[in-house]
């Protein structure tokens, strides 16, 4: 009875594997330049059936202590986005094995740096909705892959638009036990690929990551002796390399 049942269970596990869409968006940080107004975002379709995507945005209002709310677009009476991100278009049919693009194009205030979550939802397409498929395609699609053992995955990443005048500012502290950058700009830097290293064995070394440093606010660490520390400073479209030792 065991065998039959661990059977059953790897053929549903194959099942789910092999049928149904499987999405990729690519990066999870996105940057609008401060001289930009629009931006092309890819999203890839590596599974074995259509996806169809449906794009939603909100507004990340950070607070002082490094939260944020997510609050809805603001819109005008006509139901269109006033002041804020849009994506066009914002429904996608992306074919097995392939490919296709939205673009953000950003209306509004761009006096400070601004953040959005973007996800992307695979679903399956509805009567009335825009993605224009007969009822009959509809109703195909949900029955081979909605109404078997397919989970749809989507996915959220953060899209940074930083503002018209934009300005970069990194001052570097670099005094006793501990390195500090602090953000005395008017947009969003980033400490990437972060390593903290044995100098006696480089292969000993913490998970690497990556930082941002928002506008007034500072990354730091405290140098330890017999460590070394490695990461690109990211400006927009320059980076440099620093390294320091503890």
């Amino acid at each position: 009875m065991k065998r039959v049942c661990a059977g059953l269970a790897l053929l549903l596990c194959s099942l789910g594997a092999q049928a149904g869409p499987n999405i990729s968006v690519g990066d999870f940080y996105d940057y609008l330049p401060g001289d930009k107004g629009t931006y092309l975002k890819r999203i890839y379709n590596g599974g074995t059936s259509t996806a169809f995507v449906k794009v939603n945005i909100s507004e990340m209002l950070y607070k002082p202590n490094g939260t944020y709310d997510e609050v809805p677009l603001e819109v005008g009476p006509d139901g269109r986005t006033r002041n804020g991100l849009i994506a066009s278009p914002a429904r996608l049919i992306v074919p097995a094995d392939g490919m296709q693009s939205t673009r953000f194009v950003f209306i509004g205030d761009r006096q400070r740096e601004r953040y959005f979550r973007v996800r992307y939802l695979p679903v399956a397409p509805e009567k009335g909705d825009e993605f224009g498929v007969s009822e009959e395609e509809r109703k195909a699609y949900v029955e081979t892959v909605v109404g078997g053992v397919q989970v749809m995955a989507g996915y959220g990443t953060v899209f940074f638009v930083r503002p018209d005048n934009s300005r970069f500012d990194t001052r570097i502290e670099n005094g006793g036990q501990r390195y500090t950058l602090r953000n005395a700009g008017n947009t969003v830097v980033m400490v990437d690929e972060f390593k903290d290293c044995s100098v006696a064995k480089r292969t000993s070394c913490a998970p690497t990551t990556k930082n941002h440093i928002f506008p007034g606010r500072t990354f730091s660490f405290e140098k330890q002796a017999g460590r070394t520390y490695r990461f690109y400073l990211v400006e927009g479209d320059s980076q440099r390399l620093v390294e320091v030792n503890g």
